[in-house]
Parts: C-alpha cells; sequence; structure tokens
C-alpha cells in the first residue's frame, strides 16, 4: 500500500537522541586551571603563553602541589572548564581540546540539560578527583531526572525507563571515571549507569609517565622537559599514571616498577607507594557496562631499563604463562614481544581485562578524544547502537614525531605502515594564525617506513597532518619549538 499522499519520509524520522544523562570526563591537563583570582594558571590559548610556560624560569610555578595539598587541604588553585584550545605537553606531545566531542555529545543529547562535562584539578590523585566526580555524576542524573524535559524524552525512549547515567572519559578521566563507581563513595551509582566508553585510558599505566618523572636525572633534555620534571614530582596524578605492569628489564628478570625506583627516576616514593595501593585496589572491582576505544599502529614505550638512575624506554613487552611465568627463549632470557598504541598508552594497558571488546583507531593519544572516526564512536555509544563501528586496523598508518624541536634545524617525522609515499600528504602548519603553512614529501626510508625533513621558521606550536586515500583515520599531532636550550643549566 502507498503511504498517503501527505506523508513526507522527512518529517516522519525521529531524531536520534539519548535521554540518558552524560558525563564528559576529560584526560590529564585536559581541564583548565585557575586561581582565586581568576587568572588562568593552565589553559591559555595565545602562543605567548605557551612560551612562557615552557620556557621561563618561573612559568607553571604556581602549578606545583603544596604539603597541605598533598595533605587533603583545599588549595588556591581550580578546574574551571574543559580545555578548549591546542595545548602541548613534553614527552606526551599535543593535546586537542574537547570542544568537537563534547558538541557531538551535545547533538544527540536529548536537552542541553541533560549533558554535562567535568573538569577536575589533575594534579591531584585520581582518588580525590574519583569522590568529586562521584557527587558530581549524582547531582547531575537527579538534576535531569527532575526536568521537564526529561519526562517529554522519556516517553521517547523504547522502555520508557528513567535515564541513567553514561560517562565517556579520556586518558586519566577514565581511571577516575572507574574509581568514581568502584570507589566513590556511592555505593548505588554503578548500578544507576548505562555504560562508560574509555578514550585511551591507561589501566595499567604508561612508561611516558616515568620519562616525564626522570626528565631532571636523565640525559641532557631541552628546558621544557626539565620543568615537567620538576612539577611532576610533586603531584600525585602523574604517580597516578606511572605502569603497575611488568615492565622493568632487569637482566635475565622482568619486575615491576618499585617505590625505591620512582625515587631514584626523579619521584616521590610516598606519592607512589599511595597509588600503587589504590590501583591494586581499584582494579579488584568491575566496570558496568564498559567499551574501551584503543590506540594502535603509533610507536609507543611499553617496557624500561632503569640504570644509575636514568630511563631507558623501549618498544616492546613481556609476556607470561598462565601460571604467571614469564615466557623465556630456549637460552633462559625473557621473550620480547613489539608492542604498538596511541604513542603515549600502550595498547594492553588501555584494556581492562574484564571489558568488553576493545575499538581500535590508528591515532595518537592526543586525538582520540577529537578525531572525527572516535567521535562517531562515541555517538554511536551514547545512542546504544552496535557495533561501535568499523574494525579501523586495515590500511592503518603510524606516526612518529618529535615532541619538541628548535627553529632553523633540520628533524624527521616517520610515517609507519606503508613505504609508497604516493598518495600520502604530510602538512605542517603554523597555529599563531598567520597561515604559514608547508608540505612535506615523504620518501621510502626501509621496509614499511616514510620519512619526512621539516624545518619550522620561528617557535610556537605548529600541527602536524597526515592522510592517505587508504588510511580509515587522519593522523595529527602537535608539535612545540622553542631554543635549544639543553644544556644551560637553567
Amino acid at each position: 500500500m502507498s503511504p498517503p499522499s501527505q506523508w513526507n519520509a522527512a518529517t516522519s524520522l525521529a531524531p536520534a537522541v539519548t535521554h540518558d544523562a552524560i558525563v564528559i570526563v576529560p584526560g590529564i591537563m585536559g581541564s583548565e586551571l585557575i586561581n582565586a583570582g581568576g587568572e588562568v594558571l593552565w589553559g591559555l590559548s595565545h602562543p605567548r603563553w605557551l612560551a612562557k610556560a615552557w620556557l621561563s624560569r618561573s612559568g607553571l610555578g604556581s602549578l606545583h602541589v603544596t604539603d597541605a595539598e598533598r595533605a587533603g587541604e583545599p588549595g588556591s588553585v581550580r578546574a574551571s572548564r574543559l580545555l578548549r584550545f591546542p595545548t602541548w605537553i613534553p614527552f606526551v606531545g599535543g593535546v586537542e581540546p574537547y570542544t568537537r566531542l563534547v558538541e557531538d555529545a551535545g547533538a544527540v543529547a536529548a536537552h542541553p540539560r541533560a549533558l554535562r562535562t567535568f573538569p577536575y584539578d589533575w594534579r591531584l590523585p585520581v582518588r580525590t578527583n574519583a569522590r568529586l566526580l562521584a557527587q558530581e555524576a549524582r547531582r547531575h542524573l537527579e538534576e535531569w531526572r527532575a526536568h521537564p524535559a526529561h519526562a517529554q524524552a522519556r516517553r521517547l525512549a523504547v522502555d520508557e525507563r528513567e535515564a541513567r547515567l553514561v560517562f565517556v572519559a579520556h586518558s586519566m578521566g577514565g581511571l577516575v571515571t572507574y574509581a568514581a563507581l568502584a570507589l566513590g563513595g556511592d555505593s548505588e551509582l554503578a548500578a544507576e549507569t548505562r555504560g562508560v566508553m574509555t578514550l585511551g585510558t591507561p589501566f595499567q599505566g604508561s612508561v611516558d609517565a616515568a620519562c616525564i618523572l626522570n626528565g631532571v636525572q636523565g640525559a641532557p633534555l631541552p628546558l621544557p622537559h626539565r620543568k615537567l620534571a620538576a612539577l611532576a614530582a610533586t603531584m600525585p596524578g602523574v604517580h597516578d599514571l606511572l605502569p603497575r605492569h611488568l615492565c622493568v628489564e632487569d637482566g635475565t628478570e622482568v619486575r615491576r616498577l618499585t617505590s625505591a625506583d620512582v625515587a631514584a627516576l626523579g619521584g616521590d616514593k610516598d606519592l607512589n607507594a599511595d597509588a600503587e595501593a589504590f590501583r591494586q585496589k581499584l582494579l579488584t572491582q568491575p566496570l558496568p557496562c564498559h567499551r574501551q576505544l584503543v590506540g594502535i599502529q603509533q610507536r609507543t614505550a611499553a617496557s624500561m631499563t632503569l640504570e644509575d638512575g636514568v630511563v631507558r624506554p623501549a618498544e616492546y613487552s613481556f609476556r607470561s604463562h598462565t601460571d604467571g611465568e614469564l615466557l623465556r627463549d630456549r637460552h633462559g632470557v625473557p621473550r620480547r614481544f613489539p608492542v604498538q598504541g596511541d604513542g603515549t598508552v600502550h595498547r594492553a594497558s588501555a584494556s581492562l581485562l574484564s571489558s568488553s571488546a576493545s575499538v581500535p583507531f590508528a591515532l595518537q593519544h592526543g586525538t582520540l578524544a577529537s578525531d572525527k572516526a572516535a567521535r562517531l564512536a562515541v555517538v554511536d555509544f551514547l545512542l546504544e547502537e552496535d557495533p561501535l563501528g568499523p574494525d579501523q586496523a586495515d590500511g592503518a598508518l603510524g606516526l612518529q614525531v618529535p615532541d619538541y624541536v628548535v627553529p632553523g634545524a633540520e628533524w624527521q617525522v616517520d610515517i609507519t605502515g606503508t613505504d609508497d609515499p604516493s598518495g600520502v600528504e604530510c602538512t605542517l602548519s603554523a597555529l599563531d594564525g598567520d597561515g604559514w603553512s608547508r608540505e612535506g614529501s615523504p620518501y621510502a626510508d626501509g621496509d614499511d617506513l616514510l620519512r619526512v625533513d621539516l624545518r619550522v621558521p620561528r617557535p610556537g606550536l605548529y600541527r602536524l597532518t597526515v592522510t592517505a586515500p587508504y588510511s580509515p583515520t587522519t593522523l595529527t599531532q602537535l608539535v612545540f619549538a622553542g631554543p635549544d636550550g639543553t644544556a644551560d643549566g637553567r
């Protein structure tokens, strides 16, 4: 039977929305921080602010965690909102803002009041922020359920149930969300949660956190890396991200990082002991209705050696038999297995073993919450559709970029996954608004490896973009340029 002539297919379609209460939780350094007077301490957009933060003696000094803050007393620093501008962090590289993720989530929320973001002081312990998130999530759910728009949206749901919570959490934010649901002090919160999607969350930590703390102890490094090391040594949040898996290669043995190791490499042994005890308790708890988006195909440190206080990261891991014994070769030497991830968190760390299947994307850590394909997977999750998008492994490229370069000096970008430059486009653009941009020329430099030689004209923040017609994602990374400063003693 033909539909009535006045029937209009375009107007008969119901909008794709969720009536659940959405909470977006950013990663480390993903929240803007201000002081009691409202001055922005972290998160401004102007290039001069970024240069002051990382290249001056006083930059970021106000972010050091005080003894009173470590003891749990409130300080003068607080989180105001999610990161709105691209920024850069030594060792981790670029961090993209959460603007598009929030916009996409808002587009499928039944009402603007159904969506809430949770900025937090990422310097502090995960457990501190977890308690705050548990309180905020409970408040958000109750306020949304009491809103008139909730009743209307609920009537359009298949089962007309009350709204539940849905969390979307990037990086450290996944640990904060996990702890909020498992140990946050609200025993009913997990039951009120419909699902959690984590994006590149280091459930087993990241070797990069050890490298950050080692910036003062290790080989000569640029000033920003040394400044971050001094800052991170006071921050419980960084110690919460240290690797907790078998990762320290020690002769013919492989062991976990100890508090003595952390002190030797430049961290705080007491902060590490607290973080270790908390993590061991956390990992015994379930995470309800969990989906995990993980980065793949990017060169990522997964293990390390520690010699005279110097961390040497390595891009391989170790495996154990079901009885816990290491896999060894016929000579008794632990077998090394190549690993990849998102450039910061290796593949296994981003996967919570008790969770459902992972959704892989060939993306860098900082873009897991901003890339279009990843955002589509998030929206799909919010709308309760399965599966969460196509497997992104086939045809994937990897990207290896220096996180700090010197103006005028040549540096290289490695593109892994192909040795055919045809169709591969590489663009470097300044983010200071003057329009400077250059195209790079990839050339083969080994099996499944392309290299691009680049220079930048002046200090500042730059975005590198790599595309190929057969790659399912666009690879991007932020690069910070500044003076050499590796041996100036500052």
